[in-house]
Formats: structure tokens, sequence, C-alpha cells
């Protein structure tokens, strides 16, 4: 005959386990909480892509300032943003690279940057379309631009 002392009785109390409603009411909490965090994280990251592109466009933009004081002006259009990673022919006083590598010239969404130069004030512009890759939108749509 076994005798039960009150040791006994709290193992055999602890090792119950959870029962399966115990489990859906810990699951149903998890996916309300989830559901209300999600839709946040979301809005985060996406912003967080726009906050990525601008601090590449930040850099690219000093980078055409380094090249411009070494070229004596902006690369045009033609030679594009790969002028500040690889010499282009005819610009003998290139001194670059001005940035490390090309992957600094593609924007978040995996497109690469729209770069213009303005001929009559000699200005730039870099740009990107954000996230629907279109002109105009809103939010994580909307257009980037640094000058």
């Amino acid at each position: 005959m076994k005798r039960y002392t009150d040791r006994n009785c709290i193992r055999e109390k602890s090792q119950r386990g959870l029962t399966l409603f115990e489990l859906l009411v810990v699951l149903a909490i998890l996916a309300l909480l989830a559901t209300l965090v999600a839709p946040r994280v979301i809005g985060y990251l996406g912003r967080a892509k726009s906050d990525v592109a601008l601090g590449q466009m930040a850099n690219i933009a000093s980078a055409l300032e380094l090249y411009a004081l070494d070229a004596g002006q902006y690369p045009t259009p033609e030679e594009g943003l790969i002028a500040l990673v690889e010499a282009p022919e005819g610009v003998a006083t290139w001194l670059g690279p001005y940035l490390r590598e090309t992957q600094g010239l593609t924007d978040p969404w995996g497109r690469d940057y729209l770069y213009t130069v303005d001929e009559t004030t000699a200005l730039f512009t870099i740009s990107s379309l954000g996230r629907d890759g279109a002109e105009g939108g809103e939010g994580e749509d909307a257009d980037l631009f640094k000058r």
C-alpha cells in the first residue's frame, strides 16, 4: 500500500499540465495581440525604408559634391551615378571611387536612383519613386527627392 504525503500531492498537481481550454485561451490572447501589433510594425518597416532611402540619397549627394570638386562638374546624366564608383571615359581628374560599391546606388525597393542635372543651373536632383515605382503617391508610395 502506497502512502501519500504532502510532497506527493504537490508533485501530482504540478504535473497535471494545461487543459485544452487553457491552451485555446492563451492562443486567442496571442492572436488578439498579433492583430493589434502587426499593422504598427508593418508601418514602421515602411517608414524605415523611406528613411534609409533619404540617407542613401544624402550620401550620394555628398559623393557628387566630391566628384564635382575633382572633375570640375557633376557627372552627366549619360555617365550617371555609376561615375561615382567607376571612372568615366574622358575624365582625367577622377580620383574616386567616391562610393564604395554600386549597391549604394539602388533604393531600398531594388530600383536604381534617378539622377538628373539641370543644364541651366548645373544643379543635380537624386530621386526615388518610392515603394510603388510610379510617380506621385502618398505615404510609402511617395516620391523622394534630394537636391
